[in-house]
């Protein structure tokens, strides 16, 4: 699970053409700290890490966790019809 994480991190970076360094600046991570968290040399990453290379790439912590176009179609919705719908509560009978 966090190799597929880390290879969706990797890609999203490249797709912004963004080298190792300029991602780590722009995270807020120190970049020796993220190339090893990239290489997978450091699996255990924090969640404050985490949440820090979903904003360095303008995401949401929640769309690195679900697959791209599934995320995409999301961010999509919610740009054109504004928040997500609330879930419907179930009456009691």
């Amino acid at each position: 699970m966090v190799t597929r994480l880390l290879d969706r991190v990797r890609h999203e970076r490249e797709q912004r053409g963004l080298t190792q360094e300029a991602f780590a600046e722009q995270a807020g991570l120190q970049y020796k700290h993220y190339q090893a968290v990239e290489a997978g040399r450091k699996l255990n990453f924090t969640m404050a890490t985490f949440e820090k290379m979903a904003k360095g790439l303008g995401l949401e912590p929640w769309e690195l966790l679900v697959p791209a176009d599934l995320a995409r179609v999301v961010a999509e919705a919610q740009a054109k019809y504004g928040r997500s719908p609330q879930p419907r509560s179930r009456k009691s009978k």
